[in-house]
């Protein structure tokens, strides 16, 4: 097989969901570009539909949909439909998901003052959300034992993360488990579920931190290359998981994040 080929996304089709802005929207900008039919959704209707009508100017195999991920039956009728239109779903990602929240670093952010309300809703979108992507997507994958999903978590999910609330690092750090375990349970059917783990990244979800010279100088003292990420430079290893260059990689969690995570 040429490189050529091996980054070629050419007749398949690819599901991105939280896709009308940041990573989401790299994500789908990428699959795109390499030749894919591309469904977007997100929560976001104005945004959603100002992202695919600029795209489908220039990329007429794009569509979207409003879609709360939450959701299980709503997932599960996309998904559906989108495998009877177009005959497969090759690759789903895996990627709506809500903000950190604040972290212990200031009070309220500490245990005692926990919003359990907002704990119930990142939990509900961040890990139930992943959880009814993914399976709606093995399901129809493992017949053809073909398959790739890729799931957005964070660095957040791997280690302590004063920065963002318990909520986010626990749905994160939940969902690169799941990540694991859906990798085993579907390998033998040549579905891959890998996921990618950001650092900081100059997006929607991160701007109100950003926008804080104390914590935007914290992130960057914790961050070898001394800088924040921007969107672009996710879509090559996206490429690379869609893609038939990773058809060994299953299982991987992997860091995007200046070298935060080698420290």
């Amino acid at each position: 097989m040429s490189l050529a080929s091996l980054f070629d996304l050419t007749g398949r089709s690819v599901l991105v969901t939280g896709a009308a802005s940041g990573l989401g929207l790299a994500y789908a900008e990428t699959m795109l570009e390499a030749g894919a039919r591309t469904f977007m959704t997100d929560m976001d209707a104005q945004a959603l539909d100002t992202e695919v009508e600029r795209l489908k100017a220039r990329y007429p195999l794009v569509e979207g949909a409003v879609l709360d991920v939450a959701d299980a039956a709503a997932v599960d009728a996309l998904v559906d439909g989108m495998a009877a239109r177009h005959g497969a779903i090759d690759c789903v990602f895996a990627n709506a998901g809500i903000s950190a929240g604040r972290g212990f670093v200031v009070e309220a952010g500490q245990l005692e003052n926990l919003d359990l309300a907002h704990w119930d809703k990142v939990l509900r979108i961040n890990l139930d959300g992943v959880l009814h992507t993914v399976r709606a997507a093995a399901r129809h994958m493992k017949p053809r034992r073909e398959g790739r999903i890729v799931v957005t978590t964070s660095i957040a999910g791997l280690r302590s993360e004063s920065l963002s609330g318990y909520a986010y690092v626990t749905s994160k750090a939940a969902a690169n488990n799941l990540v694991r375990q859906a990798a085993i349970e579907l390998a033998p059917h040549n579905v891959l579920v890998n996921a990618i783990a950001p650092g900081p990244f100059a997006t929607n979800i991160n701007g109100g931190r950003l926008r804080l010279p104390e914590s935007a100088e914290r992130m960057r003292t914790h961050i070898p290359m001394g800088r924040v990420a921007q969107v672009d430079e996710i879509k090559g290893l996206a490429l690379l998981l869609a893609s038939p260059a990773s058809s060994y990689m299953t299982g991987a969690i992997i860091p995007v994040d200046g070298g935060a995570t080698a420290r």
